[in-house]
This record gives structure tokens, sequence and C-alpha cells, in this order.
């Protein structure tokens, strides 16, 4: 089997549709595809613990649910995910883990349904054990050995004698569930069981950095301790160095699958007159006749005990200072592949910017006449050769607009009723031809508003003097875009005129000539014949 699946595939569409982006992730780490979790999806994991908006618990959960699927492939990447999340996650998440009742039961896991399955369900049930006690030791002790500080100041190293014989089994118990994964180097076959092992293998070295840290320490107070002390103390020496040998057997199928020997630290064990030393002193305290060493040769022999184990754990250091280095390249490379698109993005930027005025035109916010040819400039600014135009101010000054009146969208005034709308039209059509020679007169005297009081007078309506109005200016060339209102009195163009504007209708001649009226309206008119009823 290789590849994603259907029901992988199925998965991922419905967290999609859920807007769980978490299980979506889970869901793509632990896919039926034979090879280990991809890190694009772990590292996501990996900055989800990091974040405190995040809950840990339904991470938890969500891991735990895809290791009951009946397939080794998820359930062995599942546990190959938590893992990673317990090693390069925030303590949160293993914190949550060594808070649970249970973890991993998986005891009797087996996939009869696989090619492989009979084989990797044996290590899924070993590698699960590994994890659940990975857990229970944090829970013991509050911390995790893997990432506990080293060296002369670090945490074994200045532990006390009680606290140190208490922590050392747990050390113990945590690594022997390590290395009772046991594959041989035929086993690992395929990507999921590799990715696991790469795991394993490098928390063996800073787990067993740390064990060998406190046995330093051990060693350095022993004959200083009590009975029940030193006897307690050389039970915890004599299992250490049955670890180391089975330590050193573990290395060996790492550098047989191809892991580089420059990764692989040295074991030093320390002489076996320590171990002869450690047993006389426990008998002498118990009060057997043995041979005891004088204080130069014991001071030696330790001497040169810690010397070894000192060299050991400067060879497990340099491989976690070698992950670190390599870590801290990863990640400035990838800082720097971050600024290089820092770098380009605005450099992209500003090239479109410059160029920017020189493939859009200007546009002008409102057209005007030439008073030169009369002719019309586009919005645009450009004439029918492509050539900038550069139109003249009008000399004329447009009258303020009439308190009734409001401004139409195409620039023209439109009043409150049809005959101030018709004059004023007029009137603007007259300016914008630039008619200086006969403009169209209308001397209608305004009205005064009758307002009451003191100084109210009745009077009589006045004459209204008219004046012959010019015929209609030449109709003007208009661009076929342009947009031309309907008004009342023009004449609606012909159909095939392409381009053609409505002509305004002539006006009448009218005639100045005063209207002799009675002052009263009521008196019969000259020369009619009054009849009666």
């Amino acid at each position: 089997m290789s590849g994603q699946s259907i029901t992988d595939r199925i998965a991922a569409a419905q967290h999609s549709m859920t807007g769980s982006a978490i299980s979506k992730a889970v869901c793509k780490a632990t896919t039926h595809e034979v090879s280990g979790p991809k890190k694009k999806h772990l590292d996501y994991l990996i900055h989800c613990t990091n974040e405190m908006n995040v809950n840990i618990p339904q991470l938890a959960d969500t891991l735990f649910e895809r290791t009951a699927n009946s397939s080794w492939v998820v359930v062995f990447k599942a546990l190959i995910t938590t893992h990673h999340l317990m090693m390069y996650g925030n303590e949160r998440f293993i914190q949550y883990l060594a808070s649970r009742n249970t973890l991993f039961n998986l005891n009797n896991f087996l996939d009869k349904g696989a090619l492989q399955g009979y084989d990797m369900s044996t290590f899924i049930r070993r590698y699960s054990r590994y994890l659940n006690e990975k857990a229970m030791s944090y829970r013991l002790v509050a911390v995790d050995f893997t990432k506990m500080k080293r060296g002369i100041d670090g945490v074994m190293r200045t532990m006390n004698t009680e606290k140190l014989i208490k922590t050392l089994p747990i050390i113990q118990n945590q690594l022997d569930a390590l290395l009772d994964f046991q594959a041989n180097p035929n086993e690992l076959t395929n990507g999921v069981i590799n990715s696991a092992f790469m795991l394993l293998f490098k928390d063996s070295i800073r787990l067993f950095a740390a064990y060998n840290e406190g046995v330093i320490n051990l060693l350095e107070k022993y004959f200083d301790m009590k009975k029940n002390q030193c006897k307690e103390a050389l039970d915890i020496y004599k299992k250490f160095l049955y670890r180391m040998t089975k330590l050193s057997e573990f290395l060996k199928v790492a550098e047989q699958i191809g892991i580089d020997q420059g990764d692989i630290p040295d074991l030093s064990q320390a002489p076996s007159s320590l171990l002869e030393a450690l047993e006389q002193h426990l008998a002498s305290l118990e009060g057997k006749k043995t041979k005891e060493l004088n204080a130069d040769t014991r001071a030696s022999t330790l001497s040169s005990a810690v010397s070894s184990l000192s060299s050991t754990g400067m060879s497990f250091s340099r491989m976690d200072e070698k992950e670190k280095q390599q870590a801290l390249e990863e990640e400035q490379a990838r800082l720097q592949a971050l600024k290089v698109t820092e770098v380009i993005v605005p450099n992209l930027n500003s090239d479109l910017f410059d160029l920017q005025p020189a493939f859009i035109p200007t546009v002008q916010s409102t057209p005007s006449i030439s008073t030169a040819n009369s002719e019309f400039i586009s919005p645009s600014g450009f004439d029918a050769l492509g050539d900038l135009l550069k139109p003249t101010v009008p000399t004329h000054t447009a009258p303020p607009p009439h308190p009734q009146m409001a401004i139409h969208p195409g620039g023209k005034l439109l009043a409150n009723d049809l005959d101030s709308s018709l004059a004023n039209l007029v009137g603007s059509e007259c300016r914008d031809a630039q008619c200086t020679a006969e403009q169209m007169q209308w001397n209608q005297p305004g009205e005064k508003k009758l307002t009451g009081g003191q100084n109210w007078q009745n009077k009589t309506m006045s004459t209204t003097q008219w004046s012959p109005a010019p015929m209609a200016p030449a109709p003007m060339a208009f661009p076929m875009a342009t947009p031309q209102v309907p008004v009342y009195g023009m004449v609606p163009p012909q159909m095939g005129q392409m381009g053609g504007v409505p002509v305004m209708a002539p006006q009448p001649m009218m005639y100045n000539q005063p209207v002799l009226r009675p002052t009263n309206p009521f008196a019969p008119m000259p020369g009619a014949q009054m009849q009666f009823m």
C-alpha cells in the first residue's frame, strides 16, 4: 500500500469542512501511506502546542483516537507523532499526558490484514510501552530527563544523595523500556519504523547522558553514605554497567542502518577495580571481614572511574551540541529565506509604482470647452491621435446656483419647476457655446414675497417685458459616448444618424409690445359687449 487512501482524503476533507485545522493536521500526519509523518505536518503541530489558545487535551485526544485504527500504519504514525511532540513540542503537551490515568493501551494490538501487520504490531506494542513510561517518569519527577540541564552544574550532578537514589531508578525504568524495542537492522524495512527508531536513538543519547551524570554524582558520594544508602547505590551502579552494554548494542544497530559514525557517541566503562572497591566498602560497613583498601588506592580508583564516565558524558554532550547547531542552521536558513522574500516583494511593488504613471492616463475631473475651436475634450485627456490635450479655462464665470435648484449628475442645474428648468438649460447651452455676440435675455423682475407686517402694500400685477430671443446656436458635434439628457423642447435624433444630438427647436419670435390692461381686472374690456343674463 502506498500513497494516501480514499479514507484519508475523505477524513481530511471532513476536517476542512468543519474548520478543525488541528484534526486535519493530525489526519495528514497519520495517513495510510507507508512512510514517516511529513515534517510540515509535525512542525505545524509543534507550533500549535506553543499557542496558548490551542486546546492541548483536544490535540492529545485526537492522537489517541488515531491509535484506535485497525491499520498498523496509522497507529504507528500516531505514536511517532505523539513522541515527536513530547520531544520538541511545548512542555504543556507532556504535562497533560503525565496527568492522564491511562495513555496508550496497545498491549494486545495486532493487525492481521496487512502483509507486515504481525511484525510491525510487535514493535507498536513495545513503542507504546516506552511512551507510557516516558510520561510516567515526568509524572513522578516533574521533569523530562532528555531536556534537563547537564554538565558540572547540571541537575543530576548537584542533586543530594537521598533524592539521587530515588531518581536514578526512574531513569533506569525509562531506559529499559527504550532498549526493549530491540529492532534488528533486517527489521527496519520501511519509513515508518525507521522514523520511530530515529526518535528512540535521540532519546537514548540524552537519557543515558542524564543517567551517566547521576551515576558520577553517586560515586563521588558513595564513600560518605550510610550503610543502606551504599547498598542501594551499589545496586544502581551494577545495573548501570548492564545498561551500558545494552546501549552499545543499540548503537551498533543504529550504525548498521546508516547513521553517521560521528553521530554515535563513544561509551567508556569504568575500570573493574572500582566495583571491587565499592563492594569491599559495603562489606566493611556490614561488619564482614574483607580486605579494605587504603585511602590513597580508593581515591585513585574513584578518580579513574569518574574520569572515564566524564569522557562518556562529554561524548554525549558533543552529540547534543551538534544537534543544536543543526537546528540553529535550519532556523537561520529559514529566517534568511524570509528576509529574501521581504526584500523582493517591496522591490516589485516599487517597480510597479514607478511604472504606473507611464501607463495610467491622466484623468480630468470635469470636461471643458476650448474657446479657440469649441472642441469637446474627452475625460481621458487625449485626442483621437493619442496626443495629450491641454484645454483652456473658459473666461466666463458660472453664476452661483439658485437655492431651489439641484445639480444634476451630468453637471446641469435642474430647478423645481419646468419653466425655470427650461430657462436654465437654454442659458447653460448658450454659455457653453460661447454665444457672446447675441445672448438670450430673459429679463423678468423677481417677485417679492409678501411677508405681511406694517410695510405690507397691496400691489397690482407688474408688466412683463419680453425681448426677442435669438435663434438657437448651431449644433455641436459631441462624441457618441456622451450621454444626453432628453429635455423638453428638443427634437429627437433621426434613425441612422451617427453621433447626432437633439437640436433645440427654434423659439417663436416675441415682440416687446406692452399690453394695455385696466387697473381693475374685473372691469369690462373696451369694445366688449356686456351681456346680462
